[in-house]
């Protein structure tokens, strides 16, 4: 008698894939009527064997559809892994925070935190509030360190959150931006612990070089409160750009300096005065008087809803240089110029293309 071929079925698959039927295909000689006997083989006859294919993962059979003699289709489970998957990943990330197995650096930036939920919490004012359009983010290196410098506006630093937002979700390297921050901004309760959470630290030189000597990529806006608070009537109007710390930095790492310019943020919160005394009492730098605010309450401090640009220029490369080039006063002015004269142009030139500030 011939050897037996055995069909192994493995019980151990993910059930994710199920083992098809077997078909149930036969041809019109091999039919018989209710009641006759089976034909018999004799010994040594070759019965053909069809190969069983295993499904695609996460396919299903058809299990309402009645079995009749043509093979049945098989469909696609399209929500079932998707959100068991979803289900566990955020089960897997409650455990981490509340047994507190997660990492931050050393400035406090909390990369899983920011990128599972503060993004996810800034992107629909990103995409559906503002509707950021972003140009010339290929102009951002895919790794090492970079310094991007970004015109300052819009009363509040909503401006700064936008360009992180843009470089996260845009850059093909999905590379972080951090951005150096206001001492004010580290005073004060929840927006402190945010702001580190988020990647934001101190705007000084020494922690700048640190995070440009690791390869990161570091976000400043010179202007500082010059440029948030000024009025509405010098909206566009680039202020001063301090006195170059900026440049001297980039010149210490070799780091590139991207110019960055943002169109629609000054009209977000359109400043017609500042009440200063208030601003002194309170230890803000200013404390401004918009149209809705603070004549409508909270009401008052829902932003405008604008249409946003971000640009990203052409970087100015700083490695050409040799060291003792950040100490040199001149050339650190003229950096600072290039940099502030080809951000301001790039504004002007997003003006005149734009046609309205709402759409």
């Amino acid at each position: 008698m011939a050897d037996a071929k055995v069909i192994p079925f493995d019980d151990d698959r993910s059930r994710g894939s199920a083992v098809q039927r077997p078909s149930r295909r036969r041809s019109a000689g091999s039919r018989r009527r209710s009641g006759e006997p089976a034909p018999v083989r004799e010994i040594g006859e070759v019965t053909e064997v069809r190969e069983v294919q295993a499904l695609p993962t996460g396919a299903v059979p058809h299990d309402d559809v009645p079995v009749t003699g043509e093979e049945q289709p098989w469909r696609p489970d399209d929500d079932g892994g998707g959100l068991e998957r979803r289900i566990a990943g955020g089960l897997s990330f409650l455990r981490r925070r509340l047994t507190g197995d997660y990492d931050v650096d050393d400035f406090g930036y909390d990369q899983e935190l920011t990128d599972q939920v503060l993004m996810s919490l800034l992107r629909p004012v990103y995409e559906k509030y503002f509707r950021v359009e972003v140009k010339g983010v290929e102009n951002i290196p895919a790794e090492g360190g970079a310094l991007i410098v970004a015109n300052h506006s819009g009363t509040l630093p909503l401006d700064g959150l936008m360009m992180q937002v843009a470089v996260h979700d845009h850059h093909p390297a999905g590379r972080h931006l951090r951005l150096l921050a206001a001492d004010l901004v580290f005073v004060l309760p929840v927006v402190n612990e945010l702001a580190r959470k988020l990647g934001h630290t101190l705007a000084c030189s020494e922690d700048a070089e640190r995070l440009l000597a690791q390869g990161d990529l570091v976000g400043v806006m010179p202007e500082g409160f010059k440029g948030i608070g000024k009025p509405f009537g010098e909206r566009y109007k680039l202020q001063r750009f301090g006195r170059g710390g900026f440049v001297s930095t980039a010149l210490r790492q070799g780091a590139p300096i991207i110019p960055c310019s943002i169109v629609g943020a000054e009209e977000i919160y359109p400043m017609i005065g500042n009440a200063k005394t208030l601003a002194r009492l309170l230890g803000f730098p200013y404390f401004p008087l918009t149209p809705t605010f603070p004549w409508l309450g909270p009401l008052g401090a829902i932003p405008l809803p604008t249409k946003w640009t971000i640009q990203f220029g052409e970087p100015i490369p700083t490695d050409g240089y040799p060291p003792e080039a950040a100490e040199d006063p001149m050339l650190m002015f003229n950096l600072t110029d290039q940099v502030r004269e080809q951000i301001q142009h790039t504004l002007y030139k997003l003006l005149v293309q734009r046609r309205s500030v709402f759409f």
